[in-house]
């Protein structure tokens, strides 16, 4: 069925699978998840009548009967069974594009803006999901809603980042499980994998908290080489001035940047971020490249309801961090 469906949906990333069928277990079903951008409605039909077409002659050769395929907002959903016991699971979903992309104009400023803390709340990401802009989430792993959010923002055309937890010199609350001063490289590495496996489809890693962990030199050089070998790019969120993770970064060969902005909502009042969103188009002008951070806050995603109308006016295109990393 992969094969058959990767001959019909050619673009990279775009078909996705779990396979975990168990004929012992009842519900173990093999899934594929399957984007197909949209286009005009002739040639985006014809392609769904040909994929359909593909992974039922598949179907077929191999003794499995499909339901009548069900559909809700912009996915459709086959069920293949055989001998009654479900077998497959296809969830082909039709997704235009996120955001429209500013022209690459030589010389125009360019602003990544990261969301950081998104785990928790599923409003808040659909409400970051239906902006027309290439914003950057920043996800914290294992809390109630990290994989649906990352994954859901991977298809929608988000790019997501790991918010790393990572041990803080204020009295703030820490997470289950956070990088902290001593660990060894074994220690970093295993944490950094598992907290992988817990948010799917990151880009890059940037810190959440952190101000003990980021002024620590001998932990920055046992996680630089970690992120290297997962081939992801680091953020410095810059949570103290005593920060030398950008430094580390770079020594070693990860591609890295860091906020050079204010955080753009330090006061969660529309007006008050409004004026940190300005602020941060402001710099990028002044710098050619800017990363901005904020928060999943009502006001904040007001505010960027608001102001990112007019970033291309003001001269300024709206980027993902990884454009802007080096």
């Amino acid at each position: 069925m992969l094969r058959a469906a990767a001959g019909i949906v050619r673009e990279p990333g775009h078909i996705e699978s779990k396979l975990e069928f168990d004929s012992r277990r009842a519900g173990q079903v093999d899934h594929i998840h399957i984007i197909v951008s949209a286009g005009t409605s002739p040639a985006q039909n014809e392609m769904l009548t040909r994929l359909m077409q593909a992974l039922d002659r598949v179907a077929t050769a191999n003794a499995l009967t499909r339901e009548a395929a069900t559909a809700a907002d912009s996915t459709s959903r086959l069920q293949y069974r055989r001998g009654g016991v479900a077998t497959h699971l296809v969830e082909i979903m039709v997704r235009a594009p996120a955001f429209t992309p500013a022209p690459d104009e030589a010389g125009s400023a360019r602003l990544a803006i990261i969301l950081d803390d998104l785990g928790n709340d599923r409003g808040a990401a659909q409400a970051i999901f239906a902006m027309p802009y290439p914003l950057t989430i920043s996800v914290l792993p294992n809390h109630p809603h990290s994989v649906e959010i990352a994954q859901e923002a991977h298809r929608r055309g988000f790019q997501v980042m790991l918010h790393l937890p990572m041990e803080s010199m204020r009295e703030e609350r820490p997470e289950t499980r956070e990088l902290r001063r001593g660990m060894s490289a074994g220690d970093v590495s295993t944490l950094v994998g598992d907290l992988l496996q817990a948010v799917p489809d990151v880009a890059g890693v940037n810190n959440h908290q952190g101000s003990q962990s980021t002024a620590d030199s001998a932990l920055m050089d046992e996680l630089m080489p970690v992120l290297r070998e997962h081939n992801l790019f680091y953020v410095d969120s810059r949570t103290t001035a005593a920060t030398v993770a950008y430094d580390t970064a770079q020594r070693c060969g990860v591609r890295s940047g860091f906020r050079n902005v204010p955080f753009l909502d330090d006061i969660a009042e529309v007006a008050a971020v409004r004026k940190q969103v300005q602020l941060a188009l402001r710099d990028a002008r002044k710098k050619g490249d800017a990363i901005a951070i904020g928060h999943p806050h009502a006001a904040t995603l007001q505010a960027l309801r608001e102001i990112l109308p007019e970033a291309n006016a003001q001269g300024v295109r709206l980027v993902f961090v990884s454009d802007v990393v080096h």
